[in-house]
């Protein structure tokens, strides 16, 4: 989504507080496009799920406009924006079956009712629940009850679907084939979906494009790979993954290459990114699989002392101690060609300059 003309949804120039005084969104542009499944990933806090309720109509926008189709909808009330949207808590009525749960949205709408059995059938069975129609919600698990809030959200064939932290409430195994279910039906009926979540795995594994939110603000907006591959600042870096930093000091630059001084004299190079410029303080940012055991010819390299290796089958996580950083990681690939580290020993690690971004220093 590079044309802001093109967008299906657009938040412009999006401001939200709630006393007056502090916002919570501050200067929100963002565009997203049809058939788009974008999730805003964040810490609590960070006022993703504000700017969801503010596209749903549950929260008012203080300043800016948000559009949906190219039309404003800030004065258009939730019931009459024709949004789908699935919460963490189900919201399922406890008193009426799962059938009358997905037939609600479609009376409302005064359709007939042999269109809506046949579309409350369709929608039962693009979520493998077309065996439960006629059971009431305390009869469901908590993974069946969020298949129907799913079915129930999509059941009108609304065009956006807003997702709420949808999967926080399931175990780790059960939440992990509902995104995969939730990304296939997107796949399928081509809706946009907007999703909220904190758990960053989940919108590496579902999304087209994620937005990163921290402190009000959008810190990145790319697809998934670009995230992980290249953040833009520190917070991106340590919020996407698992990663390693290292502080240093910028003493020299070469078009995208900077040279940085550690406490102790030692230099290595890195892309130079979001480091300001010579004498200023940055932050390396390393990937723990990026990093080598042992010395590479024109890679950078550090001592490193191990501290603790736990064993994970295909590979070794080892902690270890890198220039004042007592939780920098190196994951050893399991096979018969990787020496044996012993905790204590010191060893040369090394990475290629290209693998090591430097950024701001938080």
């Amino acid at each position: 989504m590079t044309n802001p003309e093109d967008a299906f949804v657009a938040f412009e120039n999006v401001q939200k507080s709630y006393d007056g005084e502090t916002l919570v969104v501050k200067d929100l542009n963002l565009f997203i496009g049809k058939g788009e499944f974008l999730t805003m990933l964040g810490p609590s806090g960070s006022g993703k799920t504000t700017c969801l309720m503010m596209l749903a109509g549950f929260e008012t926008a203080t300043h800016g406009d948000i559009k949906l189709g190219g039309k404003p909808i800030n004065n258009i009330p939730p019931h009459k924006r024709g949004i789908g949207m699935v919460f963490q808590n189900y919201a399922l009525f406890p008193h009426m079956t799962v059938a009358e749960n997905l037939a609600f949205p479609l009376e409302v709408r005064k359709m007939g009712k042999a269109e809506i059995e046949e579309k409350v059938k369709r929608a039962l069975d693009m979520v493998q629940m077309g065996d439960f129609g006629g059971r009431r919600p305390a009869q469901l698990s908590g993974g069946q009850q969020q298949r129907i809030a799913v079915a129930r959200a999509l059941v009108f064939d609304p065009e956006l679907v807003l997702m709420d932290e949808p999967l926080g409430a399931l175990d780790k195994q059960l939440r992990e084939q509902m995104q995969f279910e939730i990304k296939h039906i997107h796949d399928r009926l081509g809706v946009t979906v907007v999703y909220v979540t904190h758990d960053q795995s989940e919108a590496l594994t579902m999304s087209d494009r994620v937005a990163v939110f921290n402190d009000g603000r959008i810190q990145q907006l790319a697809p998934p790979n670009v995230l992980y591959e290249q953040p833009e600042n520190s917070f991106v870096a340590q919020f996407i993954g698992e990663n390693n930093t290292l502080d240093a000091k910028v003493i020299g630059m070469d078009g995208d290459k900077a040279t940085v001084q550690f406490a102790n004299g030692e230099t290595a190079t890195a892309l130079a990114v979001n480091c300001g410029g010579v004498g200023q303080a940055t932050r390396l940012s390393l990937r723990p699989e990026r990093v080598e055991v042992g010395a590479q010819p024109d890679f950078n390299s550090v001592t490193g002392k191990v501290l603790e290796q736990i064993y994970l089958g295909d590979h070794i996580r080892v902690r270890m101690s890198v220039h004042g950083n007592e939780e920098f990681v190196v994951k050893v690939p399991n096979s018969s060609h990787h020496a044996q580290l012993a905790v204590g020993q010191t060893t040369e690690l090394s990475w290629r300059y290209e693998d090591c971004r430097a950024l701001d220093a938080a």
